[in-house]
């Protein structure tokens, strides 16, 4: 992504620290009548080593790169000592390198934690789009701005530490690169710097706390007023922060409805909080019959100290489940080689608050794959070790890869399906009571998910799993994409419907910005959230992911349920009113009989309620058939309409009555484990392997034009891999079956197709394919082989496209 971003502070800073960098040497010293420089490589203390690069301000820098474990005392650690002219604010910046991905570099650092003049360290937790939107400097360093601190008149002290370890493309290392520090006293005096207010539910206080940037030297006034979702003033006052502190709380009013709030200053310091509604009886209390999630992404998007906040705020709004994942290559560094505490600690957190995890498997370790198996292993024995390893961390759920069908590798639909056997074999045994198996999260119906499944990969599965965007155009009023269907009437096809429940583990809206979701799309993506959870459901989706959870700003487009200061959205509140209203969420029907441009559905909450979601493409008062019941507001607010007609509108409205008697509770049909352990003559995985010539066209974000199979010669030598993930060797005899229209395959000369495989072996067996001269080219044709057990049992077979270059 190129994000072109800039703020005239930002571009202040950047012309500062050129201007410092040309005439820098030594100790500290003033850059220019405001800024002074304090140079990265010139610590009064320090255990981080000293690199040199002619791109750096003075020749050098400070540059941590490394495996070993900080000291327990220190961390790995640089203090600075700096003279500033007069006591105050000053903004703190750093040229150095960001704890996420910018748009001018991929590499990353880990996060730091600041002391200043002796104090009590504290992490520098800012969010993704508030480093996402660094300026670059020179290399992988960005200008960063590490925020505004209050420095005494005259000598003062800095230390920079880092505890916590980054993930990198292969390694988990301790990484920091300091060129210098730039500090520039910021204009004007005492000021309020946060209006702030906890995560509370109704019934409980709320109480507004403001904080100045100093001490007050005499009683502070402040004027303050409060507004709901929908602009409303809900209360308004002022209070004074007393002399010699530097907060005061000021309690709000113990009415308040649930729902988003937005607080905002005379001096125009602004801060938003979500009022929940009150705890309900859940007719439940296994976490994992919950049928909403988010997207985490927690190493790369969670600065590691908000991590358990982060996730009580994510079990606060109701949701029963996060989708993350670790790195591969970081987990397996070497064959066999495994090292998941980095990520293991964070799945304890998660599990702490009573959230269920769906780990995703990521693409494989560089020592692992070919360039014919990129981004798989070739050797799918590696897949079913590392599934079983992770199997054995139990998280309630396994997914075996995300969106591999949009991609920019040369993997194919069969390739892929051969190794999602290999790991759910894995899982399946690892443990009498393994992880659910999920299919790969697919971006969209077409070639790649048809060979998949024609590979026979359901049958290995315990959940289908898709993700399904609106189209990127739609930022007013985005539709619900017609991904669910697809999907369901995909299954119904391959017989899978009421076999495998259906999971949409990637939903969301795509809102361009450049930089944080203006007031309008803030409400577009919360009635968005309602409507594409409500409608997925009704759809017969088993659970709901909605992308993302934490702040992020990504090519121009900002997802997340809160903002860039970690601040709940209206959103969050949304999603906190839909899982407090909806319950269980059962499905019973849509509504019917509604005027044209109104939607509703009907749902039984699992506690003796009966709850119908409606809204319209405009304001319209909409008669609800059935039985009278209470109005609730897309926040959860109680609306003064109650019986059978609700004032209907974008904003989604809840109906809320008692069920009918044929609205009872259900059995979930969102997690429910296949029975059965698998056959041996399913424990034999069968693999096309060609080379890398024949590799199939690479795709385009999915959107590359057919053909889509291998590129084959006229004569084209290929393996069969035979593998054998059972617990004895087992003969299997291998055939392929007839492709006519020109085509002939036939075992290579002096190549057995019976063969032994050992317990956890792999046999190839060769095949010649020829292509006759009526056999046009760049025409997929379909390539199957199929094979069986001595004493019976057929294994599910390889399906391939293959094409004649």
């Amino acid at each position: 992504m190129d994000l072109n971003r800039r703020t005239a502070m930002a571009a202040g800073l950047v012309a500062a620290v050129t201007a410092a960098g040309g005439t820098r040497r030594g100790a500290a010293h003033a850059a220019g009548p405001a800024a002074i420089t304090v140079p990265g490589e010139s610590p009064t203390r320090t255990n981080i080593p000293v690199a040199r690069d002619r791109r750096a301000s003075g020749g050098r820098h400070l540059a941590l790169l490394t495996t070993g474990q900080p000291p327990a005392d220190t961390g790995w650690y640089a203090t600075y000592r700096v003279r500033v002219p007069q006591a105050g604010r000053y903004a703190l910046t750093a040229v150095a390198i960001a704890p996420v991905e910018t748009p001018h570099t991929e590499a990353v650092g880990s996060y730091l934690q600041l002391s200043v003049n002796d104090g009590p360290f504290s992490e520098l937790a800012r969010s993704q789009p508030h480093w996402y939107a660094s300026p670059p400097a020179w290399g992988d360093l960005s200008v960063l701005d590490l925020g505004s601190w209050e420095l005494r008149g005259g000598g003062n002290a800095f230390c920079l530490r880092v505890v916590e370890p980054t993930i990198l493309d292969n390694s988990i290392m301790y990484v920091l690169s300091l060129d210098h520090l730039l500090l520039r006293p910021l204009p004007g005096g005492l000021a309020l710097c946060q209006a702030s207010v906890s995560r509370h539910r109704v019934g409980e206080p709320a109480r507004l706390r403001l904080t100045l940037n100093g001490r007050a030297a005499r009683p502070h006034p402040v004027h303050y007023a409060v507004t709901d979702y929908f602009g409303q003033r809900v209360a308004a006052g002022r209070t004074a922060i007393p002399a010699g502190r530097r907060t005061t709380t000021v309690a709000l009013p113990a009415d308040l409805p649930p729902g988003h709030y937005r607080i905002r200053t005379d001096d125009g310091t602004t801060g938003t909080f979500a009022r929940l509604p009150a705890r309900r009886r859940s007719g439940t209390t296994d976490v994992t019959a919950n049928r909403f999630g988010v997207n985490l992404w927690a190493s790369s998007l969670i600065p590691p100290s908000r991590l358990p906040e982060f996730a009580a705020a994510v079990r606060d709004m109701g949701a029963g489940w996060i989708r993350d994942g670790q790195s591969w290559p970081v987990a397996e560094p070497a064959p066999g080689v495994y090292d998941t505490a980095h990520h293991d600690r964070a799945t304890r957190v998660l599990r702490a608050h009573d959230l269920a995890v769906l780990d995703v498997l990521s693409p494989a370790p560089e020592w692992a794959m070919t360039d014919a198996s990129l981004p798989l292993p070739a050797d799918l024995r590696h897949a079913y070790r590392y599934a079983r390893r992770l199997a054995l961390a139990c998280p309630e759920a396994l997914q075996l890869s995300n969106e591999p069908d949009v991609d920019t590798t040369s993997s194919t639909g069969d390739a892929h399906a051969a190794f999602v056997k290999a790991a759910a074999l894995g899982i399946k045994d690892a443990c009498d009571e393994p992880p659910l198996v999920v299919l790969p999260g697919i971006a969209q119906a077409g070639p790649f998910q048809d060979l998949m499944l024609a590979n026979d990969v359901v049958r290995y599965a315990d959940v289908w799993a898709f993700h399904g965007y609106p189209d990127p155009w739609e930022q007013d009023e985005p539709e619900f994409p017609g991904a669910a269907d697809e999907q369901h009437a995909l299954a119904r096809r391959h017989g899978a419907a009421g076999e495998v429940p259906l999971w949409m583990t990637e939903c969301g809206a795509f809102l361009t910005t450049p930089g944080d979701l203006s007031a309008a799309q803030e409400r577009v993506q919360a009635r968005y959230l309602v409507r594409s959870m409500v409608e997925g459901l009704a759809a017969g989706n088993g659970r709901q992911f909605w992308f993302a959870g934490p702040p992020l700003h990504d090519d121009g487009v900002y997802f997340g349920l809160f903002d860039r200061d970690f601040g709940p959205l209206p959103a969050y509140s949304a999603f906190a009113a839909l899982t407090s209203l909806l319950g269980a969420a059962h499905f019973r029907g849509p509504v019917r009989q509604l005027p044209a441009g109104v939607r509703g559905f009907v749902f039984d909450d699992g506690c003796g309620q009966r709850v119908t979601v409606v809204w319209s493409e405009r304001h319209a008062r909409v008669r609800v058939p059935g039985v009278p019941g209470v109005a609730y507001d897309v926040m959860g607010r109680r609306m003064t309409e109650s019986g059978s007609e609700v004032v209907a509108s974008p904003d989604p409205v809840y109906l809320v009555s008692r069920a009918r008697p044929s609205d009872g509770g259900e059995a979930d049909a969102g997690i429910r484990r296949r029975p059965g352990c698998l056959s041996p003559a399913e424990h034999i995985v069968l693999s096309q392997r060609y080379s890398a010539r024949n590799a199939a066209p690479g795709k385009d974000n999915g959107d590359a034009p057919p053909p889509y199979g291998y590129r084959l010669g006229r004569r084209t030598r290929m393996s069969l891999d035979v593998y054998n993930f059972g617990g004895s060797g087992r003969y299997v005899r291998v055939a392929a079956e007839a492709m006519g229209a020109g085509w002939s395959v036939r075992p290579a000369t002096g190549s057995a197709t019976r063969v032994w495989v050992p317990a956890g072996g792999r046999v190839g067996v060769e095949f010649v394919i020829v292509a006759g001269r009526p056999v046009r080219r760049r025409v997929d044709r379909r390539l199957t082989f199929g094979a069986r057990l001595d004493g019976g049992g057929e294994v599910p077979g390889t399906v391939g496209l293959v094409h004649l270059k």
